[in-house]
């Protein structure tokens, strides 16, 4: 006991001093008196506290952190390491009390909860916050009931972007006011939404700190997340507010919504662009991988500088590792989604716990559960058809299209390929629709998907052109093929009107994609439409992707979607279908008044969703199609031969050596500490390489690491004057273990000091771990931080786990039976599976 408790108080001590505190050098009884730095204090202050002062009833205080004025600020409470800090809250409410500290911090050196006693509950914390951080937080002072009592009116953001606008001659004339709120760009709440933010009154007039909105997609929750924040930051329930959004595009969507419904009152910046004054700003928006990345939010961030974490699409920005960002901080957390968890049916046919619809669902449940929502009901719901109903939205026209090929591939046998091999025997091989343009290839089913779009997609009813429309390849190489396709079938269409400036694709490989789908929302792609002079939409008419422009892409005037590959996730799904379904008023890109005025309101009423892989059918068993075509055939296959399809596929089959070989030349050499010169200068000469590249320069500031990583293998390995490749860079580097090309080009970019080791790694992921999942045994985290790190390091152990063949791990030198026993018995299995989900072996093997 007392070694663990000795060990308990060394962790402490640690995190103690790597958080900028100091203790002071004539300790007073039991009690270890912490400082800030710089902070000179005498004995006879510390005495002025009181005699035996850290003496109080049932014990003594373990750590007193003092402020700069040597008044208590935080009561730090130490438990030994077998036990759970929680046991000591209140304890540690006492001794808090009787030194008017407000802050309290639990630790048993492994696990730490901060507690702010004038709002909520401990949370769990992953460093102990700094003398400066919890100095800014001492400035805070929420109140529960002013946030309650706060009118919530429809006008709530109106009033904040022009303050006076119900005394303006425009708004009092009822004539004029629809002119007057569209020119002034005014938003005012829709009745649900008011709802949606008085349902967070109730719920923190309660207690409550966590709250979940289910709102189908087009019914602003990025309006109603402003309003959210609004009332956090005008009663003073928040200083600050976090934003955090899962894809680039969305951050700069959300940034500059906050801006124009709040800049009158708040300030919003983007946290990347404003890396060295961010504090100055009201509301930070980032990608949660930007925060997640070399663990910026644990480095640069304190647990106490948001008291509003607002997560959108909340499945996506918190899943996995990403969830040990959002945990971090302390304060009220709102989650967003547009997927409702009713749609996440378990599937009847489930195989394996891996199925991904089965981790999807698993996901979506922990995510109600983060939000406070474990029963399945989270704080507000306004579903897609509430929308529908209330003349908001608009539910798709599904057009269920399937050739012969795709039949075969999505019946229970497959697609059947018959060959014969070398023995003259008769084999089989069959496709599945997932193989469709990965190991499966078909031109002539391309072609059927593009020709049955044209035809039978919506056209602009102003221009009278092909409608916007967005289509979903597999691939890159599916979405140029798709793309390359409807150019050609546009320019016999319409010979002459498009320069093969039809269909664009917009993918991660493509230079300035982002650019492309902002163009596309703001009718910009290719330049504008020639079809009517006066009439601003896009000259481009489709856009071909894979995955973005999918989450949180406004485009309202969409009117056509084409899924030309299966989806597996049922919020790829609902995001995707989500694309459409906002409603539009066409005339309103008319330039000419007077053309605009004749023609009156022209709105989008439908949208079609052309499903060419039953993707429909594989999410809703009931769901009523309004028509079903008959696609043109694609060309024959000769079965006998394999045709097009056989070759292709079998070029691309995965082929097994099943020979013997041996090793026939073997030279040993033990290399020192030190390393050889050759590799060390080897590192340094291709950071000096990578640099030079203005091109990787380029893919690096827009951060598109996909397209600088091939960059990289393209340009820069394996050259003849210069023999770079991943595996000699990393033994130039001196690292223990796998790095990828994203590591390196951010090394030599200098996005990241160093390579951190594996044990730096393991420390890393088993926080993320606990921020997570907030293991109630607090007394046994080592045990359990003994086994994650087992699991992960040592693949024996991992396959002995997974068998469960626990008695074997009696032999096993490095993890044994006797260490599992103590492992809690649910973390036995719940470990491992977060590790399976969450955590990348490969940077391990």
């Amino acid at each position: 006991m007392a070694n663990k408790e000795a060990t308990a108080r060394i962790k402490i001590n640690r995190l103690l001093e790597e958080a900028g505190w100091r203790f002071f050098d004539d300790q007073n009884g039991q009690a270890n008196i912490v400082l800030e730095p710089n902070v000179k204090i005498k004995k006879a202050e510390i005495e002025s506290l009181g005699e035996d002062f850290e003496k109080v009833k049932n014990g003594f205080i373990d750590f007193l952190l003092l402020d700069r004025d040597g008044k208590p600020l935080i009561v730090l409470e130490a438990k030994s390491e077998q036990k759970n800090p929680l046991s000591a809250k209140e304890q540690a409410r006492k001794y808090a009390r009787s030194q008017n500290a407000r802050f309290v911090i639990l630790s048993n050196g492994n696990i730490h909860y901060f507690w702010d006693l004038q709002q909520g509950n401990p949370s769990i914390i992953s460093k102990f916050p700094g003398p400066a951080e919890i100095k800014n937080h001492y400035s805070f002072e929420p109140d529960a009931k002013r946030l309650g009592a706060e009118p919530i009116g429809l006008d709530f953001i109106a009033l904040t972007q022009m303050p006076g606008y119900a005394n303006e001659a425009a708004w009092k004339d009822e004539a004029e006011r629809p002119a007057f709120v569209e020119t002034s760009k005014l938003r005012f709440l829709r009745r649900y939404q008011k709802r949606a933010i008085e349902r967070v009154q109730e719920e923190v007039s309660r207690g409550a700190t966590r709250f979940l909105f289910e709102m189908a997609t087009g019914t602003g929750k990025t309006l109603t997340s402003a309003a959210v924040i609004k009332l956090f930051l005008k009663t003073r329930n928040a200083k600050r507010a976090l934003f955090l959004v899962d894809r680039l595009e969305l951050e700069i969507q959300a940034d500059k919504a906050f801006k124009a419904l709040l800049k009158n009152d708040f300030t919003s910046v983007i946290y990347k662009e404003q890396r060295d004054d961010w504090r100055k700003a009201d509301i930070v928006v980032t990608t949660v991988q930007s925060l997640l990345f070399n663990d910026k939010y644990r480095r640069f961030f304190a647990p106490t500088d948001f008291d509003l974490v607002i997560s959108d699409e909340a499945h996506r920005s918190i899943g996995g590792n990403a969830r040990a960002v959002f945990e971090y901080f302390v304060g009220y957390k709102l989650g967003l989604t547009a997927t409702p968890r009713d749609y996440l049916k378990r599937s009847k046919d489930r195989t394996s716990a891996r199925d991904p619809r089965e981790i999807e669902r698993r996901m979506m449940l922990d995510t109600y559960r983060a939000f406070g929502c474990g029963s399945g009901e989270p704080t507000f719901r306004y579903s897609l058809i509430d929308g529908v109903g209330d003349g908001f939205l608009i539910n798709p026209y599904v057009v269920d299209a399937r050739t012969g090929v795709t039949t075969q591939l999505l019946s229970d046998q497959g697609f059947i390929i018959e060959t014969v091999d070398e023995n003259g025997g008769e084999t089989h091989e069959a496709f599945a629709g997932r193989d469709f343009e990965k190991r499966f290839f078909a031109e002539a089913t391309n072609r059927a998907f593009c020709q049955t779009l044209l035809k039978h997609g919506l056209r602009d009813p102003i221009s009278g052109e092909f409608g916007k429309t967005i289509a979903f390849a597999v691939s890159q190489n599916h979405a140029a093929k798709v793309t390359q396709i409807l150019n050609e079938m546009a320019d016999q269409l319409w010979p002459g009107r498009y320069k093969s400036d039809f269909a664009m694709q917009v993918t991660s490989q493509v230079a300035d994609a982002q650019k492309m789908t902002v163009n596309f929302a703001n009718n910009n792609l290719g330049g504008h439409s020639e079809f009517i002079p006066d009439y601003r939409t896009s000259r481009a008419r489709v856009c071909v992707t894979v995955g973005m422009m999918t989450t949180g892409y406004d485009c309202p005037d969409i009117l056509n979607l084409a899924l030309m590959r299966p989806v597996f996730s049922p919020s790829d799904f609902v995001q995707i279908k989500g694309r459409g379904t906002r409603r539009h008023n066409f005339a309103e890109e008319l330039f000419n008044p007077a053309r605009k005025a004749a023609t009156g309101s022209v709105k989008k009423s439908e949208y079609r969703l052309f499903d060419f892989f039953a993707n429909c059918e594989y999410f809703e068993d009931e769901f009523q199609y309004d028509e079903e075509l008959t696609l043109p055939k694609p060309a024959a296959i000769p079965m006998s031969t394999g045709g097009d399809i056989l070759g292709t596929a079998g070029a691309v089959s995965t082929y097994e050596f099943f020979e013997p070989d041996q090793v026939v030349y073997q030279v040993e050499q033990q290399i020192g500490l030190e390393g050889m010169r050759v590799d060390r200068e080897l590192f340094q000469k291709f950071e000096q390489f990578a640099r030079s590249d203005s091109r990787l320069r380029e893919l690096v500031e827009q951060q598109n690491w996909e397209a600088a990583s091939r960059r990289v293998i393209e340009e820069l390995f394996d050259k003849p004057d210069e023999y770079f490749n991943l595996e000699r860079l990393r033994y130039a580097a001196g690292v223990d273990r796998r790095i990828t090309i994203r590591e390196l080009i951010e090394k030599a970019y200098g996005f990241i000091p160093k390579f951190k080791s594996k044990a730096e790694l393991i420390d890393d992921e088993f926080q993320k771990f606990l921020l997570d999942q907030k293991p109630e045994e607090a007394g046994r985290v080592a045990q359990m931080r003994y086994f994650f790190e087992a699991y992960i390091r040592d693949a024996k152990v991992r396959a002995l786990i997974d068998a469960g063949h626990f008695g074997d791990l009696n032999v096993n030198p490095t993890f044994t039976t006797r260490d599992l026993r103590e492992v809690p018995e649910k973390w036995r299995r719940r470990i491992p599976e977060y590790v399976k989900d969450y955590v990348s072996l490969n940077p391990f093997l």
